[in-house]
């Protein structure tokens, strides 16, 4: 049987990871600074991680959500001691798109409306609601095409009060910091107005922080910077550093009500210890402020290159824009330097979404590669 052929694939096959690098099956090393899409957060293999999903595994792997399950109970709270927000609940699934689907689930349950705004260059997920409110149509099938949703520019306030102001908007959904549109971050005044329009119509703030949070940006959540509290977070990706898991934090204002929201999957043991784990480093080795600290590293060093024309994101999760367009760079790196990098939209955007436990001295590979690729 053929697998159905969707992804462009480059010519490796990853066959081991540790630390900040994989290993392809001829042997040769690589520096990821990708993170598998900001998926690793703590690097591979971590010896914590691998031991406490070892030892779970050993036990229970899996029953489903009609058993109590304390390990949720610890993840939840360790969530809430390490993120610092309070007075959430926590829906745990699978995935980004699992998670922002139920957000908007919830949003429309709890307002009784359909509409959704969302914003230029969004992207929450490919499957069918997130879907519409991503700004890609090539990826919208007639039938995504279906749900109620508009689109807006950012920093538009004006624009964003006369469609709430009709009455039927559910939920305004946002990226923090977007991700696969290009590193772009509305103003602190804009996330402050939104969250207060969202307030005065009786709309859910939806804050996706699939991407941007669980310490990436140097805060835990990147809307902290913005002193705002949505009503909904969305998390996945560096969550559980590989093993699949997605959340939904829901202010405890909204009401939970039985079968209001399921999943076969979602915090199953395995999961639940996988975050448990990551946050417990996160936690122990400092990654937050470790995030802050290379950012700052990386400005001083991209200063150095001429060609990289402005730095976009924080903490950890970095796009370089150079003043051309970036693919060629990119295979270049790749196979000439063995270092795996991102694209965006943006097409002269190199994206840098590593570990949050990288260190300085594998920023200094990148930009020594970078020196001797732009001569």
């Amino acid at each position: 049987m053929e697998l159905f052929d969707v992804y462009p694939l480059y010519d490796i096959t990853p066959v081991k990871g540790k630390g900040a690098y994989v290993f392809d099956k001829e042997g040769r090393k690589y520096l990821d600074l990708y993170g598998g899409h900001a998926v690793i957060s703590i690097g591979h293999s971590h010896p914590a991680y691998v031991n406490a999903i070892s030892k779970q595994v050993g036990e229970l792997g899996f029953y489903s959500n009609s058993v109590k399950n304390p390990l949720q109970q610890e993840l939840a709270d360790k969530l809430e001691k390490l993120s610092g927000v309070k007075n959430y609940s926590l829906f745990l699934c699978n995935s980004g798109a699992e998670a922002n689907e139920n957000a908007l689930k919830v949003a429309s349950f709890h307002t009784g409306k359909d509409r959704v705004v969302y914003f230029e260059k969004a992207f929450h997920g490919r499957t069918s609601g997130v879907v519409a409110v991503t700004d890609n149509e090539n990826i919208q099938a007639p039938f995504n095409q279906n749900h109620n949703a508009t689109k807006l520019k950012f920093e538009d306030a004006e624009a964003l009060e006369k469609e709430l102001e009709k009455g039927d908007v559910a939920a305004v959904i946002l990226e923090v910091i977007q991700g696969v549109g290009g590193l772009d971050e509305a103003s602190t005044e804009f996330h402050q107005k939104t969250s207060e329009l969202c307030k005065k119509y009786r709309s859910v703030l939806i804050a996706d922080e699939v991407q941007s949070g669980y310490g990436r940006t140097g805060d835990f959540f990147a809307f902290q910077k913005h002193n705002i509290r949505p009503d909904i977070i969305s998390i996945a990706k560096g969550m559980g550093n590989g093993f699949p898991i997605g959340g939904v934090l829901i202010d405890k204002a909204i009401q939970a009500k039985s079968g209001m929201l399921g999943t076969t999957f979602g915090g199953n043991h395995l999961a639940c210890v996988a975050g448990i784990s990551v946050l417990k480093v996160i936690e122990k080795e400092n990654l937050l402020i470790n995030a802050s600290d290379l950012f700052e590293y990386v400005k001083e060093q991209a200063a150095e290159i001429p060609q990289i024309k402005k730095i976009k994101g924080r903490g950890l999760m970095i796009g370089l824009e150079f003043d051309f367009e970036i693919a060629q760079l990119r295979k270049e790196l790749l196979y000439k330097h063995q270092i795996f990098t991102g694209a965006a939209a943006n097409k002269k955007l190199l994206r840098i979404l590593p570990s949050l436990n990288i260190k300085k001295e594998h920023f200094d590979e990148l930009f020594k590669a970078l020196k001797i690729v732009l001569k």
